[in-house]
């Protein structure tokens, strides 16, 4: 299976209400976004499902991947939310997502710890996981062992080049 982990892009610094779970992408954000979506195009990445958490970030980034991708719709996920619990993740993974390839939409430092639990087992490692940035893991089965492949970590700004061509 391949595992895109895309955090979510350039968001507002806070709302008015003050709620975390309620901050919109910024127009910047949004355009970048698109282009990030289509630089992922253009390596020829494509995936199966896209799962977001259900903050308004990560669902705004989920509806531009859903949009660049042609993908009819997207699921949201509780266990992807920032204090999520990656055991539940995986084990929803495993339960219900019987595809080839998988977008996962969420942020950080969760998506980092999600990374360093599949490649490392859990020892941490030092990475920038930058906002609109792809991380693509492969794993032959998250059934029996957590274990995956780092394939590679692309910084937005190479993904909005490369959405630019």
């Amino acid at each position: 299976m391949n595992l895109y982990l895309i955090r979510h892009a350039i968001a507002e610094e806070e709302t008015s209400s003050g709620e975390d779970s309620q901050r919109e992408l910024t127009d910047k954000g949004a355009k970048k976004m698109r282009l990030i979506a289509k630089g992922l195009r253009t390596l020829g990445v494509d995936f199966d499902l896209i799962v977001s958490s259900p903050y308004i970030r990560a669902v705004q980034t989920a509806e531009i991947l859903s949009e660049v991708f042609k993908k009819k719709k997207f699921v949201l996920s509780d266990h992807l939310m920032p204090m999520g619990d990656i055991d539940l993740l995986i084990a929803e993974i495993n339960e219900k997502y019987s595809v080839n390839s998988l977008a996962i939409v969420g942020h950080e430092p969760y998506l980092s710890t999600f990374v360093s639990l599949l490649t490392t087992g859990g020892a941490p490692i030092e990475m920038t996981f930058k906002k609109g940035g792809v991380c693509h893991l492969s794993t032959d089965d998250m059934h029996h062992t957590r274990k995956a492949t780092l394939e590679w970590l692309l910084t937005p700004g190479v993904l909005v080049e490369l959405g630019e061509h």
